[in-house]
């Protein structure tokens, strides 16, 4: 079965399906889309017309998935090893997919809307959107402390693909919004996602793009 994950490495829901593919040692090909290149672009959205990263084709299957969780999803309905990720007891299986949710619409979207501001025309900000994007990341910053108080992953002992979803998650928030110093076991927790060598992969991998993120 040939997989293959069009992407940017340095895309942070990109960096949620890696990671889980890395987990799990599922085979696949990179396509890494250069959106400034406009036939690159072109090409990508005959594939995706909305233009997200990342998707997934499975060649062989003839079927393609947009949406890192669908993605993490499918590879768990496909191979026994990525199957760990999302637990085969309903009740756990829950568990995982509304932290899922809770790191993708609490902590990452909150992060992208910081960050799509720094890419806004000076005359475009929003400095009230901002304050905003700030204080709700760091209200569901608090419930991370809260869950990881004892240390662990997302949902208890077990990598899951809600830690897929926290990784790059918390990585960029602290970039954009340092928070390790008020909210200390959010903190360890990154430490700990940045130690795990699936994330230390993807990582490295974006190391050579890091310059083109605006920190400022």
């Amino acid at each position: 079965m040939t997989l293959r994950l069009y992407m940017h490495p340095l895309a942070s829901y990109c960096w949620k399906a890696l990671v889980a593919f890395y987990e799990a040692d599922v085979p696949f090909e990179q396509e890494i889309v250069d959106l400034g290149d406009p036939q690159q672009r072109a090409n990508f959205l005959k594939l995706t017309p909305l233009g997200k990263f990342p998707v997934l084709v499975d060649e062989d299957a003839g079927k393609g998935f947009p949406e890192s969780s669908i993605i993490i999803e499918y590879l768990a309905m496909k191979y026994p090893a990525a199957a760990r990720l999302i637990p085969a007891d309903r009740d756990l299986a829950l568990r995982v997919r509304l932290s899922d949710r809770f790191y993708d619409l609490y902590i990452h979207e909150k992060m992208q809307r910081i960050v799509g501001d720094r890419l806004r025309p000076g005359d475009r900000k929003d400095p009230t959107g901002v304050e905003q994007a700030r204080a709700e990341l760091d209200a569901a910053l608090t419930l991370v402390d809260r869950d990881m108080e004892s240390g662990g992953w997302a949902t208890g002992l077990t990598f899951t693909m809600a830690d897929c979803a926290a990784a790059p998650a918390l990585y960029y928030a602290n970039e954009v919004a340092p928070f390790g110093e008020k909210h200390a076991a959010a903190g360890r927790y990154l430490e700990r996602l940045k130690a795990r060598p699936s994330f230390a992969r993807v990582l490295a991998e974006a190391q050579p793009y890091f310059s083109m993120f605006p920190r400022s």
